[in-house]
């Protein structure tokens, strides 16, 4: 774990661009990074393994992978249990070793139930890994740059996923959908990487934060408080499955434009979520997380409502200015949205660090990811409108919901004893 020393002797561009401590974090960024790279270069190809080179119906093998990835659901709080025995550093181990043995079956998977089965085992360790990594963070990192330990891992992230998307793209436009095979093969040598990286981590758990005799909040109110954050982060999450769900769709379908759009939209945002996370977070953001919480969602639903003009006839000619702007203001929304609301997952109650807490919180990302597909295509198929409008007033309740996500250092009052 870095120290204040650390942190005070660090290059005066690293701190002005909002990046925290790196010195003796190298292990912890590699696995982050090796990780989003596995994820980049094979999860948004599966379909297509199963499709073009094992030969199996394409309605079928989504349907497949959806029950498999729904029936993985409850491991969230399986994972929960298990950190709270042995620590978030050994369930982050294990969901990259179970995510490289689901990738390796994918090898051998040729029916339909085989691909139902290797998508419960990937979603498995997908779901323990994102219940931990939130916890590990605290555990290896300053309590002082904690959000800009979220800022950082997320641009990681999504550096991790361009480039493994990158190199997916690039085996495929030179040796055809025959280097499929090899690349999971790759991909699960990557998650095997990334657990040695995280196995050799040395932890510290942070102190637990009391709150003074006299001030302390009854049990059921820590409960109620934290449940109203996984409602909040409800849209959050489906806002990031529309990115890769139904902008495709929409801007193809209802705006007749090429299919690159989406893709074109998609670098778009990796690059300025990548780019400008942690100087956003450091400079710009609140530094409240409910107030960030609050702004980002604001910024969001200004998005949505960029995404929807182009849908009005009369403003049908504006579909590329608005989708750009639509797209710059759901990355900025992004960067205040998600370091803050993870910040808040550790920290809203005494308890938010914990397993069950943790399960509770990543629930609300699978549940989201699993759902969204089916209710976003509904809305489409019922209105270009739709999809856009239901999110943005998703987000202005999330808006309005915010002020009450005070951390407990937050509403303390003074003894006048």
């Amino acid at each position: 774990m870095s120290t204040a020393s650390d942190t005070g002797r660090r290059p005066g561009a690293a701190a002005r661009l909002g990046v925290p401590a790196l010195r003796g974090h190298g292990r912890f960024v590699t696995g982050n990074l090796i990780d989003s790279v596995g994820n980049g270069m094979l999860l948004p190809l599966g379909l297509l393994y199963f499709t073009d080179v094992r030969g199996l119906p394409a309605a079928q093998v989504g349907m497949a992978m959806t029950v498999g990835q729904a029936v993985a659901l409850p491991v969230t709080f399986l994972a929960g249990r298990l950190m709270d025995r042995t620590g978030p550093r050994a369930v982050v181990v294990a969901a990259n070793v179970l995510s490289a043995i689901g990738f390796a079956l994918f090898l051998f998977a040729d029916r339909l139930w085989h691909v139902a089965v290797v998508h419960v085992v990937v979603q498995a360790g997908i779901n323990m890994y994102f219940t931990a990594q939130r916890t590990l963070i605290t555990h290896v990192t300053d309590p002082g740059e904690r959000r800009a330990w979220f800022a950082f891992t997320g641009s990681l992230r999504n550096i991790g996923l361009a480039a493994g998307a990158a190199a997916a793209a690039g085996s495929l436009a030179v040796f055809g959908k025959g280097a499929l095979w090899w690349m999971i093969a790759v991909d699960a040598a990557t998650y095997l990487l990334a657990a040695v990286c995280f196995a050799t981590l040395k932890t510290t758990p942070p102190g637990r934060e009391e709150t003074p005799p006299g001030v302390r909040a009854p049990r059921s109110d820590h409960t109620r408080r934290y449940l109203l954050l996984v409602a909040v982060n409800l849209p959050y999450v489906l806002a990031q499955a529309a990115l890769s769900v139904l902008v495709a769709l929409y801007a193809t379908r209802a705006l007749g434009l090429p299919a690159s759009a989406a893709s074109l939209l998609f670098v778009a945002n990796t690059v300025i979520v990548s780019g400008c996370s942690t100087v956003v977070t450091a400079r710009l953001a609140p530094k409240a997380p409910p107030r960030a919480v609050a702004t980002g969602y604001l910024v969001m639903a200004a998005g949505m409502g960029a995404f929807m003009l182009p849908a009005l006839p009369s403003l049908a000619f504006t579909a590329w200015v608005a989708l750009v702007t639509a797209i710059t203001l759901f990355s900025v929304a992004e960067i205040l949205l998600g370091p803050a609301l993870s910040e808040l997952s550790v920290s809203l109650t005494p308890d938010a660090a914990g397993g069950f807490t943790q399960g509770l919180y990543q629930f609300s990302w699978a549940i989201g990811m699993v759902a969204a597909p089916a209710l976003f295509t509904l809305l489409l198929e019922a209105g270009p409108l739709l999809p856009w409008g239901a999110e943005a007033l998703a987000c202005l309740l999330a808006v309005a919901a915010a002020p009450a996500l005070k951390t407990p250092d937050r509403h303390r009052r003074r003894n006048p004893h």
